[in-house]
């Protein structure tokens, strides 16, 4: 029992520090951020820090930094993917900073599934950042391709790695 504790605790950590990653990131790029969420749903409870709202949701899935995305989407490239790929670095260098523990597992293991670019996760905004730069604009029928062949090679990936393990 006291492992399932510990493990939706180190869960819920790792998903801050991602969330703290990309807020750090979005601050230092001039992105005004309005929330940190963990959780989905209904608010639970929370408190104000500064100009950003920290919250409890409801369904115990997933965490969330509320960004102004209009604000973002006129930075650089190189800033929208700081922003983007900031949670990524964080559970990285948390991971390896405790490495060979729960913990540090648990944030490589959260690095490694947003890398993927399933839909709507850090690696899929990169590389729709990067296809709108190349493309110099949006292409909804290129976004909808680079959305199914995300999900597809992150099957393929998913499947590889289980395969390791079986």
């Amino acid at each position: 029992m006291s492992l399932i504790i510990s493990l939706i605790g180190f869960t819920a950590l790792a998903m801050i520090v991602h969330e703290l990653g990309h807020l750090l990131a979005a601050r230092a790029c001039n992105v005004p951020a309005s929330e940190l969420g963990l959780g989905m749903g209904p608010r639970l409870g929370g408190f104000r820090l500064g100009s950003i709202r920290f919250n409890l949701r409801a369904i115990p899935i997933g965490s969330f930094v509320m960004l102004d995305g209009t604000a973002l989407k006129e930075k650089s490239v190189q800033a929208q993917l700081l922003v983007h790929l900031g949670g990524v670095i964080f559970n990285l260098v948390a991971g390896f900073l405790t490495y060979g523990t729960t913990f540090g597992w648990l944030n490589l293991l959260l690095a490694a599934g947003n890398i993927l670019p399933l839909y709507q996760h850090d690696g899929w905004k990169c590389g729709v950042t990067i296809m709108r730069a190349l493309l110099q604009r949006k292409s909804q029928p290129a976004e909808r391709v680079f959305t199914f062949s995300g999900g597809f090679v992150s099957l393929l990936i998913a499947w590889a790695v289980v395969r390791m393990f079986i």
